[in-house]
């Protein structure tokens, strides 16, 4: 009789343990569709403003049309020489190219989400040198060159804001829509009528104010690249091939400074393998980049989510608190009272869930928690028939709680601090019944008052 008793306390835990994970998986399913939801707000408000933002050059580009001449043979072994004319593009990398940023972050509403958009106001200072005759010495006499221009790649055009400026070697340069150039997509170029064939050093000043969400990303395309970016935004994220060389944050924001070189980045031999007939080819070109991502640190959705992969944990837990009550107390906890305790703990994620949209996570998490354990050690406290018992109970729950918030946001030492966390309840839970016999778990003696 005893073992059927133990028998059928244990399955009907296992039964309700069951359908506690199958209501969180809900819940889970419930998370992801708001995440899904807020993406696409933050990408509403990307397309009415501006999205990401890639920067792509200066890159100095000279058009050309080449005759060429070639002996062909008809159908009857007559020889004749045919012409064509074959239309193209010359590119040049900058020798060096510097580039200076300041980026102010705000952020823009809709509804209850929220979109972080950037203000990057840049300097970028281009030198570049023209090669005697192009670099086309041995065919020169074929070639016709049109009027050279320098085309920079911008992502969203919708981001470029004014007053937009330049200037080549101190002459102010007028500045047009567009790259003229398949290589690059979007952008802008202006015209390089002052040189020639003949070598020349050109120093390329740009002023561009940027607008762009979120990421910001450059191709560093000079021989030798020098990039400084500093920011309003403390908590930058930063991305793509090539790490700074220095970063400075703090509460104010951050200064990073990045150094490359074309022995780095590879970015000649990329250039020349590029095709203007197929953009697929080209890809790697672009590809090659640095950045920083303008990251939110507490992604209420994320750490939600991974909440809710330790309810499995926190559930045993709870039940296997009532159960030693029951083995060491003699308190007879019934299935229906343990049924309610968990969906108490079920209904914390969807608390901390629906009150992270709007309070933020720190403060949803403090007041779900609160709340849960609040009601539930009131609950308890009658199932226990004593105060202090639903106390201690209410206070073990609520250490559980702050174990599993520091879970959360420590995500560097959160295997770790899992790992001690189990191991201490296990050895609390081997003392604790240490003296328990059983094989006579069935035997009540009349509870405390």
């Amino acid at each position: 009789m005893v073992e059927k008793k133990l028998a059928f306390k244990l399955a009907a835990m296992g039964f309700l343990i069951a359908l506690l994970m199958i209501a969180l998986s809900s819940i889970g399913r419930l998370v992801v569709e708001r995440q899904a939801r807020r993406d696409a707000v933050i990408q509403d408000i990307a397309q009415s403003s501006s999205s990401q933002q890639q920067l792509t050059g200066p890159i100095l580009i000279v058009p050309y049309e080449k005759t060429v001449r070639e002996w062909r043979e008809n159908d009857r072994g007559d020889r004749h020489l045919e012409e064509r004319r074959l239309t193209g593009q010359l590119h040049f990398l900058p020798e060096s190219l510097q580039l200076e940023g300041n980026v102010r972050t705000e952020r823009r509403a809709r509804g209850i989400y929220e979109a972080r958009l950037y203000h990057a106001n840049l300097r970028i200072k281009a030198a570049f040198a023209v090669p005697f005759h192009y670099g086309v010495d041995l065919d020169f006499a074929a070639y016709r060159f049109g009027t050279p221009f320098v085309a920079v790649g911008v992502t969203d055009i919708r981001g470029i804001e004014s007053p937009l400026r330049a200037t080549l070697d101190n002459v102010p340069l007028p500045l047009l829509p567009g790259t003229a150039t398949a290589r690059l997509a979007a952008g802008l170029h202006a015209d390089v009528p002052l040189i020639g064939p003949d070598p020349a050093h050109l120093q390329l000043i740009i002023e561009l104010p940027l607008l762009g969400t979120s990421e910001f990303h450059i191709v560093p395309v000079g021989r030798e690249t020098q990039v400084n970016l500093t920011s309003n935004w403390p908590h930058p994220s930063f991305t793509g091939d090539f790490l700074p060389v220095e970063r400075k944050i703090d509460a104010n924001g951050f200064n990073a400074h990045w150094a490359t070189s074309f022995f780095s980045t590879n970015l000649e031999e990329l250039q020349h393998r590029c095709d203007d007939n197929d953009q697929a080819s080209c890809a790697e070109f672009t590809a090659h980049r640095l950045g920083v991502s303008f990251i939110d640190p507490v992604d209420q959705y994320l750490k939600t989510d991974r909440g809710i992969k330790y309810a499995l944990l926190f559930i045993t837990l709870t039940f296997a608190g009532f159960f030693l009550f029951d083995v060491l107390k003699k308190l007879p906890v019934y299935p229906i009272q343990y049924g309610l305790v968990g969906a108490g703990l079920a209904l914390f994620y969807l608390l901390l869930l629906s009150l992270s949209e709007h309070v933020g996570f720190g403060m949803a998490y403090f007041l779900s928690s609160a709340g849960c354990v609040g009601l539930i050690t009131f609950y308890v406290s009658y199932v226990l028939k004593s105060l202090a018992r639903g106390l201690g109970f209410g206070s073990g729950l609520a250490v559980l709680y702050g174990c599993l918030f520091g879970l959360l946001t420590a995500d560097d030492y959160a295997l770790l601090m899992g790992s001690l966390l189990l191991f201490a309840l296990l050895a609390a839970v081997m003392v604790l019944t240490r003296n328990v016999n059983w094989s006579n778990l069935g035997a009540r003696e009349t509870p405390d008052a």
